[in-house]
């Protein structure tokens, strides 16, 4: 199994980090070549703005979301959550529109608002951090809630889409990607 990390911008090195703690093969996904090689993509948080005009200019955003619609297995954190939504607040930008969420970006506060925090979920407590983390305001009636921060939530899952506004792979806590990892399998 290889996993493909989206590194047009944001926090790529990082997730590649855990996923090299969970003895996975990954690659670093810059063009449309390197989305043939891979069993799964994450698509890491970092400026959703900035990303989704790479992935127009470079033409990879299209061949994500017709990968997508064929089963490719795709885990997006807080920009990359920003990204799958399928509808985002207060800024037209680009989307792919995978999974059945409205979300708002920057809805946790500032830069210096960030925080960690532990949070339950389906799958276990998991130690995450929110930085600048958008918010998910609602979800379509296939969307299933894997975790939530008090009455927000946080992790959400449609069919073979997983999105998290905040970033586990920060924290160095391996649980989500373990989850995403399983998704494919």
């Amino acid at each position: 199994m290889i996993i493909g990390i989206l590194a047009l911008q944001g926090d790529f090195a990082e997730h590649k980090e855990i996923l090299d703690k969970l003895k996975v093969e990954s690659i670093l996904v810059k063009t449309k070549e390197d989305l043939e090689k891979i069993n799964g993509l994450i698509i890491p948080g970092g400026e959703s703005t900035a990303i989704g005009l790479l992935l127009e200019k470079t033409g990879l955003g299209k061949q994500i979301i017709s990968k997508a619609k064929k089963g490719l297995v795709i885990f997006g954190t807080c920009a990359g959550a920003i990204l799958l939504s399928k509808k985002v607040l207060g800024k037209k930008e680009f989307s792919f529109a995978l999974i059945d969420t409205v979300i708002e970006r920057n809805s946790f506060g500032r830069q210096n608002d960030s925080f960690e925090e532990k949070i339950k979920t389906s799958f276990g407590e998991i130690s995450v951090s929110f930085i600048r983390a958008p918010k998910i305001k609602s979800i379509g009636k296939k969307v299933q809630v894997l975790g939530k921060l008090k009455n927000e939530i946080v992790i959400a899952k449609q069919k073979n889409i997983l999105i998290a506004t905040c970033h586990p792979e920060i924290t160095l806590d391996t649980k989500l990607h373990e989850y995403f990892l399983k998704m494919i399998r």
